[in-house]
């Protein structure tokens, strides 16, 4: 446990951003899954629709430093492959 006021005042906040960034990540995957879900139905519109609102998300969660860029940017392109090969 921590002992001085800073490091007390370093674990608060690490526990605040824990629960933010889970929030985020959880959000980011629900969204994915979607995504996942309406490609392996074969819904083409549908999946679109679902990459449209995930795209954002995913570069969001990159753009606060929750996720790496490139991996952000390797998710979306893996999405949109799986998008554009049922249309």
């Amino acid at each position: 446990m921590a002992n001085l006021s800073s490091s007390k005042k370093m674990v608060r906040k690490i526990t605040t951003r824990t629960v933010r960034n889970k929030s985020h990540i959880t959000n980011m995957r629900g969204l994915i899954k979607k995504v996942e879900e309406a490609v392996s139905s074969g819904n083409a519109e549908e999946a679109k629709n679902a990459l449209k609102k995930a795209q954002p998300k995913i570069m969001k969660v990159a753009q606060k430093g929750i996720l790496h860029k490139n991996t952000a940017a390797r998710k979306v392109s893996r999405l949109a492959k799986k998008v554009k090969n049922i249309s």
